[in-house]
């Protein structure tokens, strides 16, 4: 019988004298003698199992294995001894599906408790193993190698082995497997690894498919196939596929003129920047620094592609993957350059640290937000447009939603998620917060902030948004100690009270604080710029003001900022895997 058996059943088997009939003839002896290492003797029969010929071949090499059938028989039988110990006659002849093979007793004996236990015999005929099958794993025992397994024989392989009992082959088919797991086969290898019990070889499946999760969730044969526990679990071992790790990236001032000009007057106070010294980063390329918290260090993680736009553009995180969305591209147009607007977007995967292209904007942008919310990207505005557009990963298509109102912010605003909607702030109305429900698709008004400086940035912690705004200093009374009053106030929002509450405040004695952005990680919000990074963290025992927010202080300590940074810092937060988060320590950086 030829197939693949589910389970460790003994296999049938049959010597030469059983039922009382008279055994095969023995095999010739060969004209020379057939090595341990690299001599296995195959010969084809007619279905009834013959003795060999006089004269068959013994075959030498595995390509020789896979030809031996298209082969016509030679005269003299060809045998390579090994070159390590003196060469060794086969002493057994196994019959499978009318085939034969000739190969060591103490050679398989070594690797098989079925062959040792029958060591005794000269012939062996076996059932409930195909002849493919053995043949890979007598290979198997001769090499150390499963060069031929593939998903459409595993099962065959895997059964065998178990027949054989052969463990140690059970583990390197599935290893083998593992070197070919690819989107087009990773589904079915799961399927056969769960079918024949191959705990190592489903786990590979499922951590395939976690690191490679974007390319999974758009392939209907694959991700449509997965139960609603498994789509689950693969999402779940993609967040935590190592540790969550601060991250920034380089980008250019969207305001910064080729010529080297300012930004508009009318624009000056429209969003938070970095200091004055902007540097461009289109000749040198743009970075992503990643900060180890064991030694307070920065190290250069990758470099953003050469195709992306980095000045106007906006980043996010959805699925463990880095979003990279529209920007400007600056080009030469006759004598003059000339800018205009991008709409490509780019996906940084971590687990693979790969980057690649996904589907354009349905309409070019600069300054936009870019926000992640319920397994979806939107990409809301961007300069002097109101529109808003919703990025479906699963179907790689952008699609228009409930754009913002009329006359809402001319550009640069600031945005957050939080409960499930979207907080949208800044532009020219710093007090203004608006809100989207995606479910009704429509944006609502909000109760107006009480503040009317210049927001730096606003993030979402629980049910509250923390707004940042930076005082300039100019025109008012000395700080504590003497030092400029620049500093920085934190407004926070409930979200369920619908009320704004002031809940900090920081005034340095030095030079005022510059303009920031935030990422918040844990218990701790970060706001990072090129001269230093804040942490601002929120009370870890759980202590609740009057708001019903958790209290929040700023830590006197001042980060360090990543070595030669340019242009202006957009913190971000992703899990990256041991070998990117350890990768550098000792040289500082990663390898461009």
């Amino acid at each position: 019988m030829e197939g693949s058996l589910e389970g460790s059943a003994a296999p049938e088997e049959e010597s030469g004298a059983a039922n009382g009939a008279p055994p095969p003839p023995p095999p010739p002896t060969p004209a020379a003698p057939c090595g341990f290492s690299s001599s296995l003797c195959f010969s084809a029969a007619a279905a009834e199992p013959q003795p060999p010929a006089a004269g068959g071949r013994v075959v030498q090499s595995q390509w020789e294995i896979n030809n031996a059938a298209c082969q016509p028989e030679e005269d003299d039988e060809e045998v390579v001894g090994p070159r390590d110990r003196p060469a060794e006659e086969p002493d057994l002849v196994i019959e499978v599906s009318g085939r034969r093979i000739r190969a060591h007793k103490a050679v398989l004996a070594a690797k098989s408790d079925y062959f040792r236990a029958r060591a005794s015999r000269d012939v062996l005929r076996v059932k409930g193993v195909s002849y493919g099958a053995l043949r890979l794993l007598i290979d198997y025992v001769y090499t150390a190698r499963m060069g031929e397994v593939r998903h459409d024989n595993l099962a065959e392989v895997v059964s065998g082995a178990r027949v054989l009992q052969m463990p140690c082959a059970l583990h390197c088919a599935a290893e083998a497997m593992r070197a070919q797991l690819c989107l087009g086969n990773c589904y079915q290898l799961l399927c056969l690894a769960k079918k024949q019990r191959l705990a190592e070889l489903r786990e590979a499946a499922y951590r395939f498919m976690s690191d490679h999760y974007l390319e999974v969730l758009r392939e209907p044969s694959v991700y449509g196939r997965l139960s609603g526990t498994e789509r689950d679990l693969i999402l779940q071992r993609r967040m935590e596929a190592g540790r969550p790790c601060l991250l920034v990236a380089e980008v250019s001032d969207a305001f910064e003129r080729p010529g080297g000009g300012s930004r508009p007057q009318s624009r000056e106070s429209s969003r938070p920047q970095s200091p004055s010294s902007v540097v461009s980063l289109e000749e040198s390329g743009s970075l992503i620094h990643c900060y180890q918290e064991a030694s307070g260090e920065w190290r250069v993680l990758t470099r953003l592609p050469e195709e992306a736009n980095a000045k106007g553009c906006a980043m996010c995180v959805l699925h463990n993957y880095l979003f990279l969305a529209g920007g400007i591209v600056t080009g030469p147009v006759g004598s003059e350059p000339r800018a205009r607007l991008s709409d490509k977007v780019f996906c940084y995967n971590p687990l693979t640290d790969t980057w690649s292209q996904v589907r354009p904007l349905a309409q070019p942008r600069s300054q936009l937000k870019l926000l992640a919310l319920d397994g979806y990207l939107y990409a809301v505005g961007g300069e002097c447009l109101f529109t808003v557009e919703r990025y479906d990963p699963r179907a790689d298509r952008w699609s228009p939603v409930a754009p913002l109102p009329k006359g809402a912010f001319a550009v640069a605003h600031e945005a957050t998620t939080c409960n499930g909607e979207i907080y949208v702030s800044g532009g020219s109305l710093f007090y203004r917060l608006l809100k989207y429900d995606p479910k009704r698709d429509e944006w609502q008004e909000c109760p107006y902030n009480s503040s009317r400086r210049r927001s730096a940035d606003m993030v979402a912690f629980k049910s509250f948004i923390y707004r940042f705004d930076v005082s300039s200093g100019r025109g008012g009374e000395p700080g504590p100690g003497g030092g400029a009053a620049g500093g920085v106030e934190v407004f926070r929002y409930n979200t369920v009270a619908k009320c704004w509450s002031q809940c900090a405040s920081l005034r340095p004695s030095g030079s005022p604080i510059q303009p920031f952005r935030c990422a918040p990680l844990g218990n701790t919000i970060y706001c990072v710029n090129r001269t230093g990074t804040l942490r601002f963290s929120l009370a870890q025992d759980g202590e609740v003001e009057a708001d019903g927010g958790l209290k929040g202080t700023f830590d006197g300590e001042l980060l360090k900022a990543p070595l030669d940074v340019k242009g202006v810092l957009l913190p971000f937060v992703l899990t990256l895997p041991e070998r990117l988060d350890k990768a550098g320590d000792q040289e500082g950086s990663l390898p461009l």
